[in-house]
């Protein structure tokens, strides 16, 4: 691992199905990702029925050891970013309280650890929203802890935390212009 030549994306997919279509459509756009798959997220695709047809030079790592293995790769520059979309309210409250036990999660402390820039969709963000659910469009009401987790997250350094698919392609955008 040491002799990376480029560094990559990072993106970790949770069980979240809130623009989970979306954030699957924005990976496939991306060039030089690696994409980390929470046991929680391989559920959502199938419930989703979503294609998980992506480009061959991704590299994809799942849920499947209790340490966490992939997340050594952060310790030897292969990532420039992380992206955590869309991220559940229970993957926040974990990431604001420094608990690491899934995939995402972990790469989530791992970041921070190695001081990498992460992003941070979050779905719970206002005292309302509409979702898509597997059978269609759903309102949710998130509660209170899951709104002062979102705003703690913001507070943490080298970390990004949008709210809407729109602020979500202006900061990928905006680190982007960051990297060249």
């Amino acid at each position: 691992m040491a002799n990376i030549k480029k560094p990559r994306w990072g993106w970790a997919l949770t069980g979240s199905g809130h623009f989970f279509k979306e954030c699957l459509g924005i990976v496939r756009e991306l060039e030089d990702v690696d994409l980390f798959v929470s046991r929680a997220a391989t559920e959502v695709i199938r419930m989703y029925r979503q294609d998980f047809d992506l480009p061959k030079s991704m590299r994809i790592y799942r849920d499947t050891t209790a340490s966490a293995a992939p997340v050594g790769a952060f310790y030897y520059g292969t990532y420039h970013t992380l992206v955590l979309a869309p991220a559940t309210s229970n993957t926040v409250a974990k990431c604001v309280y420094g608990i690491s036990d899934t995939l995402a999660t972990n790469v989530f402390a791992q970041a921070g650890k190695c001081r990498v820039f992460s992003i941070v969709f979050a779905c719970d963000t206002a005292p309302e929203l509409e979702t898509e659910a597997p059978k269609g469009m759903v309102k949710v009401y998130p509660r209170q802890i899951d709104l002062d987790n979102t705003a703690r997250l913001k507070s943490f350094k080298d970390v990004a935390v949008v709210e809407t698919l729109a602020e979500l392609g202006t900061q990928l955008s905006r680190r982007k212009r960051e990297l060249t």
